[in-house]
């Protein structure tokens, strides 16, 4: 965003694109109201909806609908803002958006609303993060995370962090500047347990086996085995729809076959891989690598038998968990190397195997605790503070010390937006949709 937008009034649709019964149109800048009383004569009592007709400058009359007016710092941005209610007609919204560029407002840029939001402090860096993140949610997993997050319950965890770090830097420095005041010797010890403690949380904290980034970005299960063991099959019947093509002829899936299911409110991409053979037909060879590289990278590999003939062909990958599923099973017995048994055709087994997907779901993405990680960039400056305070409690001089807690607090900072955030502004907010 250059230098001076944010003195911009801006606007933008925050309903979704297409054809619909209603658009919403929200405004947010210094010319919030007037551009208003343009539009529609007058504006009406702050947070109180009222029928308007909308007008151009030549006073056409545009639509008529419902008007709202929140003057800041008591909206969503911090500023003055306004909402349109309008009918859903594209024309209609094409008319209001040009009336709105008279009257001196400008498109919004992605995520530049909440972004006003976060310099104007109505949200800190973690909470529009989360905002971004209930938008795009898929399940009620992601939906509950990102509004735990969004309450601040994270946020309050790193700030309380921030504030440790600065009630000992403030001591830091006073054995800095006082050294020959003969300060209480057990100060210094007392110091270091406080920083050995802070670290022995943040390390905690990063020890969640990246649930919360799991659950934001997807679980990914693989379906692995030999050729002809019923994957397609089994895919298709958890998916409830056609995805993959059946045949009995061997080595029909070639390539990795994706789909996104809702596993108890976790998202889940399924993978329908080719079989799992030696083989000379290159096209084949290639799906064969390509199987074998997505199981190993998967977080659950669903590991299919034959149940008429339990060869599993050549080994799996052993990165990941297993979960052994014997398939065909109303032509013979579930061997005792299998899990469980199903028949994809008839649906025996899918309720018990629909079960246990769900607990292995929930397991990787669930914990007690405090809210987990969710982004990468919180990770990263969370792995930075910890170092720093490692390179503290190792420090041979006071001054050492005090710039390794000035560095830890800092780290933390970028987390909430306190501090040195600049450079990861538009990377954040550019991943936002346009009205958000």
């Amino acid at each position: 965003m250059q230098a001076g937008a944010d003195q911009d009034t801006i606007f933008a649709p925050a309903s979704g694109a297409g054809r619909a019964a209603l658009t919403v149109l929200r405004l947010s800048g210094p010319r919030a109201g007037d551009i208003l009383d343009r539009l529609c004569g007058r504006r009406p009592p702050p947070r109180l909806a009222s029928l308007r007709s909308l007008r151009a400058a030549d006073g056409e009359v545009l639509d008529r609908g419902l008007v709202l007016w929140f003057p800041g710092p008591r909206s969503y941005t911090g500023e003055d803002g306004a909402e349109l209610h309008l009918h859903g007609g594209r024309a209609v919204l094409a008319a209001v958006s040009d009336a709105l560029v008279t009257a001196g407002a400008r498109p919004a840029e992605p995520g530049e609303f909440t972004r006003r939001a976060f310099l104007n402090g109505k949200l800190d860096l973690l909470e529009a993060e989360a905002v971004a993140d209930l938008v795009e949610a898929e399940t009620q997993g992601q939906r509950r995370q990102a509004l735990r997050q969004l309450d601040g319950a994270l946020g309050a965890i790193y700030r309380d962090w921030s504030d440790r770090l600065t009630a000992l830097l403030a001591r830091q420095e006073a054995l800095i500047d006082f050294p020959d005041e003969d300060l209480p010797p057990e100060l210094e010890a007392e110091a270091a347990a406080e920083i050995a403690a802070l670290a022995a949380e943040i390390a905690a904290h990063l020890n969640d086996r990246h649930r919360g980034e799991r659950l934001r970005e997807g679980l990914v299960f693989a379906v692995a085995g030999a050729p002809n063991a019923g994957k397609s099959t089994l895919v298709n019947a958890l998916a409830q729809r056609e995805v993959a093509i059946v045949s009995p002829l061997p080595g029909t899936t070639r390539d990795v076959l994706e789909v996104r299911l809702d596993i108890a409110g976790v998202p889940v991409t399924l993978l329908d891989t080719a079989g799992l053979r030696d083989t000379t037909d290159l096209i084949e060879s290639e799906g064969v690598r390509r199987a074998r590289a997505r199981a190993e990278t998967a977080d659950l590999v669903i590991a299919v038998l034959d149940a008429s003939a339990p060869e599993p062909g050549t080994a799996l990958p052993q990165a990941a968990p297993i979960l052994w599923v014997a398939t065909k099973i109303d032509i013979a017995p579930v061997p005792p190397t299998a899990d469980l048994g199903v028949c994809a055709p008839t649906g025996t087994g899918l309720d018990r195997l629909r079960a246990l997907l769900a607990e292995r779901a929930r397991t990787l993405v669930e914990g007690a605790g405090p809210p987990p990680l969710t982004r990468a960039r919180h990770r990263a400056a969370l792995v930075e503070a910890a170092a720093r305070l490692e390179d503290a409690l190792a420090a041979p001089l006071p001054e050492l010390r005090g710039e390794d807690l000035r560095l830890a607090r800092r780290a933390l900072g970028r987390i909430t937006g306190q501090v040195g955030v600049e450079d990861i502004l538009d990377s954040v907010f550019r991943a936002f949709c346009i009205g958000k």
